[in-house]
């Protein structure tokens, strides 16, 4: 399974993004994808997924299927989105 961030990197939610991308790395020794929505994949993966929040965090399986998807603030919490890394 994949998991990926889109959040704009110059926005107010950055900071808090950033944090917890920090400490679901410490917590679980993986890393999610950052997919800033203002470039051309970034773009593409948003209309592909219709995310017009920022920022929304998606799971998929191998295959690109949607497994799960968290909008906006507050973040879900590490052990939700940890299953599916």
């Amino acid at each position: 399974m994949k998991v990926f961030v889109v959040y704009r990197y110059e926005s107010d939610h950055a900071r808090e993004v950033l944090d917890y991308l920090r400490d679901f790395k410490r917590q679980t020794s993986r890393e999610i994808e950052e997919l800033n929505p203002d470039t051309r994949e970034g773009a593409d993966r948003c209309r592909l997924y219709d995310i017009v929040e920022y920022p929304t965090i998606i799971a998929t399986d191998d295959n690109g299927v949607l497994q799960n998807m968290w909008r906006g603030t507050p973040l879900p919490t590490i052990n939700e989105v940890s299953y599916y890394v």
